[in-house]
């Protein structure tokens, strides 16, 4: 008995590529490594050549020519040491914004060969870390999630030069480009929806105070409760968790007894809110009129289904995608920030 011992199939070459496509071999590199002077029908032709030969390009070869790793990061960074009782990993992973976030990411990334890199800075010696890995040239550009207002993370990344996206508007002025929705349009879309279902005695659970978004959602609804002549406004603040709308809403119940109507910056807050409500004895929507942010999964599992502000998280991280690679594109280049529009979604909550 002989073996019958095929040759090994040799991998397709640019060469292989050019042959096919009926173009030069340099053209063929141009539009593998992403030229944007190549005709789209040329490019076009390539890109099917390339299917057709089933080419690999070697990313190491690839990455000495263009400079580039292909890869980005999102640096998710959070004040050390806030004062709540879950840890910050376990609390990121159990946020559903989080979750939409990286899904928008991922949507721009993976159809572009671009891999993401998650990292996490909650303390200086993370931060430290963070940043001599992005000066050792491992990625590509930034995508910064940034939870608190004196963060020194989008000043130190911008000195580092890497393309960088931010998530939300910062506080301090930034030459970085920020992508967001309008907290404050969102905020006041509540405030107008409580007063026109008759409610005078309106609190609120607001976001942590320390974080852009949550001082913007703030402001947003006692400015525009201001607008509707109701200024005695009882607020406690939570943290954006279960756990702390839950206890917010136990305050609210003591301060604020007679309240009828409850703006909950955030629907995990609203998810721990709503059972202190009802076990208080509290009909929502009857005797309490309820209303969150974000329109996540949370608001489909309170009880009753959460009437809510929707941002577009998933649109809006797919656009911080998208403008991270143009900047990669232009050498850095920051591009224009973007502001999207809120939308209000009414549930059985009000």
């Amino acid at each position: 008995m002989t073996a019958d011992v095929s040759p090994p199939v040799r991998p397709a070459t640019l060469e292989d590529v050019a042959a096919v496509a009926g173009v030069s071999r340099a053209t063929v590199s141009r539009v593998i490594n992403g030229a944007t002077t190549v005709d789209p029908a040329l490019r076009r032709v390539v890109e099917e050549a390339v299917a057709t030969t089933g080419y690999v390009p070697n990313r190491a070869a690839r990455s000495l020519v263009t400079r580039r790793t292909d890869s980005i990061a999102l640096v998710v960074s959070e004040r050390e040491r806030r004062p709540v009782a879950e840890p910050f990993v376990g609390r990121m992973f159990s946020d559903p914004h989080f979750g939409r976030v990286v899904g928008g990411v991922l949507d721009v990334l993976r159809p572009a060969g671009i891999q993401m890199v998650l990292m996490l800075a909650d303390d200086e010696t993370s931060r430290n870390q963070l940043l001599s890995y992005l000066r050792q040239g491992h990625v590509d550009g930034v995508v910064l999630i940034s939870s608190h207002a004196d963060d020194p993370l989008p000043a130190l990344l911008h000195d580092t030069r890497l393309p960088a996206v931010l998530a939300g508007r910062p506080l301090r002025p930034s030459p970085l480009t920020y992508v967001e929705a309008d907290q404050r349009a969102g905020a006041q879309m509540a405030a107008d929806l409580l007063v026109s279902l008759g409610r005078r005695n309106i609190a609120s659970i607001a976001g942590p105070q320390d974080r852009p978004a949550g001082q913007a959602r703030l402001d947003g609804f006692l400015d525009a409760l201001a607008g509707h002549g109701i200024g005695e406004v009882e607020v406690a603040e939570g943290d954006f968790t279960h756990t702390g709308g839950a206890s917010a809403m136990r305050k609210l119940l003591h301060d604020r007894p007679d309240l009828d109507g409850v703006f909950i910056a955030s629907d995990l807050m609203a998810l721990g809110a709503l059972p202190v409500l009802l076990r208080a004895g509290r009909d929502v929507p009857g005797d309490v009129a309820v209303v969150g942010f974000d329109d996540s999964s949370a608001a489909l599992a309170c009880d009753p289904p959460l009437t809510t502000v929707r941002q577009p998280v998933e649109e809006m991280a797919s656009e911080m995608a998208r403008l991270l690679l143009k900047q990669i594109g232009k050498s850095g280049r920051p591009e224009p920030s973007v502001v999207f529009h809120p939308t209000l979604v009414r549930r059985e909550s009000a």
